[in-house]
């Protein structure tokens, strides 16, 4: 196709008309050259160097400072116009990434989905929020049909975007695979731990603590890899004490075992796990303290637990002004 030219006798006629005038009309005409000329993609320097060519013909006894002046424009203005057109190819680019971005959010959230089981005697109540469209945290509740334990599973990867969320998604659809998806919290990790050593770039690492909860007996079983620690809540005595639970994250090393630890829940007990986007909450440049953390878990943690989740969610949310530095994700287990 050949290239739109200006319309250079168009463009004589205005300026002549304005210089003589100077009629706010003209300046409007102008304005209106000047967008058909972009819709035919007529560079800004074109313009200027048919501005000039016309002010030659009309003072050719035109001021040296001006003619400079005029070339110093023109050269400007060839520059500017690589660099818009540079902007506007990165700007199309970024365009197309976010879209695709977009989509890859709503898979995310579709392949990653959980149900929150319904279990008598145990409230449980999640919230897992991203700081930014993909979620680098990840929670999944297993049930085993007719068995009597409800497996818990709490997850971080440690680096995030869309390479996180591959890594999420890979851990769940193994999770899922096992054919023993009731066996042991630490048989479970070790089974996952290959899996992502195997498939993970050596430089990400995932962090999780998995859950076993068995109903009949009221005890929760876990392991952990590496995960931020959790939390529980002693009825009896009134207090939170923190989880203790070690173990190396997935991915470092193919033979890992890891340590299974047994927590009995009375009535009136709680678990809370997490990740590391509620303990290390920002307030300005500084962490919230840990103790801080807890005031406000315990402020909601009379209310129903899916309640209570989404009010502790919402308080940290406002406290950094609906602004997350971290993905967010939180679980309450209730005795």
């Amino acid at each position: 196709m050949e290239p739109y030219k200006l319309d250079f006798e168009n463009y004589r006629k205005l300026l002549m008309k304005y210089i003589e005038s100077e009629d706010e009309s003209t300046l409007y005409q102008a304005e209106q050259f000047t967008r058909t000329s972009m819709q035919q993609h007529i560079s800004p320097e074109e313009i200027i160097n048919v501005h000039i060519q016309i002010l030659k013909e009309i003072y050719p006894d035109m001021p040296h400072e001006i003619d400079a002046s005029m070339k110093f424009l023109l050269e400007t203005m060839i520059s500017y116009g690589l660099a818009y057109q540079e902007f506007q190819s990165l700007r199309e680019k970024q365009v197309e990434l976010e879209s695709e971005i977009a989509v890859a959010a709503s898979m995310q959230q579709t392949l990653l989905s959980t149900t929150i089981p319904k279990v008598q005697g145990l409230e449980i109540g999640a919230v897992s929020v991203p700081a930014h469209r993909m979620n680098g945290d990840y929670i999944h509740f297993v049930t085993g049909g007719e068995s009597s334990n409800i497996g818990i599973a709490i997850a971080d990867v440690i680096g995030k975007g869309i390479p996180a969320a591959l890594a999420m998604s890979m851990i769940k659809y193994s999770l899922d695979s096992f054919p023993d998806a009731m066996c042991s919290p630490s048989e479970t990790l070790e089974s996952l731990n290959r899996v992502v050593e195997r498939n993970v770039d050596s430089s990400m690492f995932i962090t999780m603590l998995y859950g076993l909860y068995n109903r009949e007996i009221s005890t929760l079983y876990f392991s952990s890899a590496g995960h931020e620690p959790g939390f529980y809540y002693s009825a009896a005595r009134k207090e939170f004490v923190e989880i203790q639970a070690k173990g190396l994250v997935l991915g470092v090393s193919p033979q890992v075992k890891y340590e299974e630890y047994e927590l009995k829940l009375s009535d009136g007990d709680m678990v809370v796990l997490l990740t590391d986007g509620v303990t290390e909450c920002r307030l300005g440049d500084n962490f919230i303290e840990t103790d801080e953390v807890l005031k406000v878990i315990e402020k909601y943690m009379h209310l129903p637990a899916q309640e209570a989740v989404d009010s502790v969610y919402r308080h940290f949310e406002r406290l950094q002004e609906f602004q997350l530095r971290d993905d967010f994700t939180l679980i309450f287990l209730k005795k």
